[in-house]
Protein backbone atom coordinates (compact mmCIF):
# COMPACT_ATOMS: atom_id res chain seq x y z
CA UNK A 1 0.00 0.00 0.00
CA UNK A 2 0.81 3.34 -0.55
CA UNK A 3 2.06 5.17 2.18
CA UNK A 4 0.83 8.49 1.85
CA UNK A 5 -2.39 7.67 2.73
CA UNK A 6 -1.57 6.21 5.77
CA UNK A 7 0.64 9.47 6.59
CA UNK A 8 -2.47 11.43 6.01
CA UNK A 9 -4.35 9.19 8.76
CA UNK A 10 -1.23 9.26 10.88
CA UNK A 11 -1.10 12.98 10.77
CA UNK A 12 -5.06 13.80 11.28
CA UNK A 13 -4.96 10.70 14.08
CA UNK A 14 -2.35 12.46 16.30
CA UNK A 15 -3.59 15.83 15.90
CA UNK A 16 -7.03 14.69 17.07
CA UNK A 17 -5.29 12.84 20.09
CA UNK A 18 -3.26 15.90 20.95
CA UNK A 19 -6.59 17.98 20.64
CA UNK A 20 -8.81 15.77 22.53
CA UNK A 21 -6.46 15.66 25.32
CA UNK A 22 -5.58 19.24 24.88
CA UNK A 23 -9.04 20.21 25.01
CA UNK A 24 -9.76 17.85 28.31
CA UNK A 25 -7.50 20.41 30.06
CA UNK A 26 -8.66 23.46 28.77
CA UNK A 27 -12.64 23.04 29.00
CA UNK A 28 -11.58 22.28 33.05
CA UNK A 29 -9.38 25.73 33.09
CA UNK A 30 -12.63 27.65 31.54
CA UNK A 31 -15.51 25.54 30.32
CA UNK A 32 -17.24 28.87 28.86
CA UNK A 33 -14.22 28.86 26.72
CA UNK A 34 -15.96 26.68 24.85
CA UNK A 35 -19.88 27.59 25.25
CA UNK A 36 -19.91 31.24 25.59
CA UNK A 37 -16.74 31.51 23.07
CA UNK A 38 -17.68 28.50 20.56
CA UNK A 39 -20.95 27.76 18.69
CA UNK A 40 -23.30 25.27 21.23
CA UNK A 41 -22.58 21.58 20.23
CA UNK A 42 -24.69 18.59 21.63
CA UNK A 43 -27.86 20.55 22.43
CA UNK A 44 -25.58 22.68 24.04
CA UNK A 45 -23.81 20.62 26.85
CA UNK A 46 -21.74 22.24 29.95
CA UNK A 47 -20.04 19.29 30.23
CA UNK A 48 -16.29 19.38 29.92
CA UNK A 49 -15.80 16.17 29.33
CA UNK A 50 -18.34 16.13 26.10
CA UNK A 51 -16.93 19.56 25.24
CA UNK A 52 -13.32 18.16 25.25
CA UNK A 53 -14.01 15.43 22.91
CA UNK A 54 -16.07 17.38 20.73
CA UNK A 55 -14.10 19.95 20.19
CA UNK A 56 -10.92 18.28 20.41
CA UNK A 57 -12.29 16.41 17.49
CA UNK A 58 -13.50 19.09 15.75
CA UNK A 59 -10.74 21.60 16.05
CA UNK A 60 -7.74 19.61 15.18
CA UNK A 61 -8.80 16.85 12.43
CA UNK A 62 -8.58 19.23 9.13
CA UNK A 63 -5.24 20.79 11.08
CA UNK A 64 -4.20 16.92 10.96
CA UNK A 65 -5.15 17.05 7.18
CA UNK A 66 -3.40 20.11 6.58
CA UNK A 67 -0.40 19.15 7.92
CA UNK A 68 -0.61 15.02 6.47
CA UNK A 69 -1.43 16.46 2.80
CA UNK A 70 2.01 18.55 2.51
CA UNK A 71 4.17 16.16 4.53
CA UNK A 72 2.59 12.92 2.83
CA UNK A 73 4.25 15.18 -0.43
CA UNK A 74 7.40 15.90 1.07
CA UNK A 75 7.99 12.48 2.37
CA UNK A 76 7.14 10.28 -0.86
CA UNK A 77 7.90 12.44 -4.34
CA UNK A 78 10.87 12.62 -6.44
CA UNK A 79 13.58 10.10 -5.99
CA UNK A 80 15.02 10.54 -2.79
CA UNK A 81 14.78 8.21 0.39
CA UNK A 82 11.41 7.81 1.14
CA UNK A 83 9.69 8.23 4.60
CA UNK A 84 7.05 6.22 5.36
CA UNK A 85 4.32 6.62 8.12
CA UNK A 86 6.10 4.81 10.52
CA UNK A 87 9.56 6.79 10.07
CA UNK A 88 6.76 9.60 10.98
CA UNK A 89 5.62 8.31 14.98
CA UNK A 90 8.75 9.58 17.05
CA UNK A 91 9.14 13.32 15.03
CA UNK A 92 5.64 13.78 15.21
CA UNK A 93 5.69 12.46 18.82
CA UNK A 94 8.06 15.66 19.25
CA UNK A 95 6.49 17.34 17.48
CA UNK A 96 3.12 16.84 20.16
CA UNK A 97 5.53 17.60 22.86
CA UNK A 98 7.09 20.67 21.69
CA UNK A 99 3.14 22.07 20.68
CA UNK A 100 2.17 21.32 24.25
CA UNK A 101 5.59 22.79 25.95
CA UNK A 102 4.29 26.10 23.90
CA UNK A 103 0.65 25.80 25.22
CA UNK A 104 1.71 25.02 28.53
CA UNK A 105 4.47 28.30 28.63
CA UNK A 106 1.26 30.37 27.14
CA UNK A 107 -0.63 28.99 29.81
CA UNK A 108 1.75 29.82 32.79
CA UNK A 109 2.41 33.38 31.45
CA UNK A 110 -1.01 34.17 30.71
CA UNK A 111 -1.86 33.26 34.32
CA UNK A 112 1.04 35.03 35.90
CA UNK A 113 -0.43 38.46 33.10
CA UNK A 114 -3.84 37.96 34.64
CA UNK A 115 -3.30 37.08 37.88
CA UNK A 116 -1.12 40.66 38.19
CA UNK A 117 -3.82 42.63 36.35
CA UNK A 118 -1.29 43.30 33.39
CA UNK A 119 -3.54 42.06 30.48
CA UNK A 120 -6.94 41.87 30.39
CA UNK A 121 -9.90 39.77 28.16
CA UNK A 122 -10.86 42.36 25.55
CA UNK A 123 -13.59 42.35 22.90
CA UNK A 124 -17.08 41.34 22.67
CA UNK A 125 -16.29 38.46 25.36
CA UNK A 126 -15.80 40.96 28.20
CA UNK A 127 -19.50 41.79 28.19
CA UNK A 128 -21.04 38.18 27.89
CA UNK A 129 -18.19 36.70 30.14
CA UNK A 130 -18.74 36.82 34.15
CA UNK A 131 -16.38 38.77 35.65
CA UNK A 132 -14.85 35.91 37.83
CA UNK A 133 -14.31 33.39 34.67
CA UNK A 134 -12.49 36.46 32.29
CA UNK A 135 -9.33 35.61 33.78
CA UNK A 136 -9.87 31.96 32.59
CA UNK A 137 -11.04 32.25 29.70
CA UNK A 138 -8.33 34.20 28.71
CA UNK A 139 -5.57 31.38 30.07
CA UNK A 140 -7.37 29.31 27.27
CA UNK A 141 -7.41 31.21 24.51
CA UNK A 142 -3.61 31.76 25.28
CA UNK A 143 -3.03 28.25 25.07
CA UNK A 144 -5.01 27.55 22.49
CA UNK A 145 -3.35 30.20 20.01
CA UNK A 146 -0.22 29.12 20.96
CA UNK A 147 -0.89 25.81 19.99
CA UNK A 148 -2.16 26.29 17.24
CA UNK A 149 1.21 28.57 16.69
CA UNK A 150 3.25 25.90 17.61
CA UNK A 151 1.53 23.06 15.22
CA UNK A 152 1.53 25.27 12.37
CA UNK A 153 4.98 26.26 13.12
CA UNK A 154 6.10 22.76 14.21
CA UNK A 155 4.81 21.56 11.42
CA UNK A 156 6.53 23.45 8.93
CA UNK A 157 9.82 22.45 10.69
CA UNK A 158 9.02 18.47 10.32
CA UNK A 159 8.67 19.14 6.34
CA UNK A 160 11.76 20.62 6.30
CA UNK A 161 13.15 18.13 8.34
CA UNK A 162 12.01 14.91 6.73
CA UNK A 163 13.67 16.82 3.27
CA UNK A 164 16.91 17.03 4.74
CA UNK A 165 16.68 14.08 6.53
CA UNK A 166 15.53 12.18 2.72
CA UNK A 167 18.58 13.97 0.85
CA UNK A 168 21.20 13.14 4.11
CA UNK A 169 20.13 9.09 3.70
CA UNK A 170 20.15 9.15 0.08
CA UNK A 171 23.49 10.72 -0.65
CA UNK A 172 25.01 9.84 2.53
CA UNK A 173 24.28 6.14 3.65
CA UNK A 174 25.36 4.65 6.60
CA UNK A 175 27.33 2.73 5.21
CA UNK A 176 29.38 5.27 3.44
CA UNK A 177 31.22 7.82 5.34
CA UNK A 178 30.48 11.52 5.66
CA UNK A 179 31.72 13.68 3.37
CA UNK A 180 34.66 15.66 3.85
CA UNK A 181 34.72 19.42 4.26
Amino acid sequence: MTQSPLIVGLSILMCVIYGVIHDQITARICVEYFTIGHKPVLGGTEDPTLLGLVWGFLATWWVGAMLGIPLAFVSQTGSLVKKSAKDLVRPMLVLMAGTAALAFAAGVTSYVLTANDVIHLAGGFQHVMPAEKQDAFLIDLWIHNASYAGGFLGGVILMVWVVVDRYRQTHWPKDEAEPQK
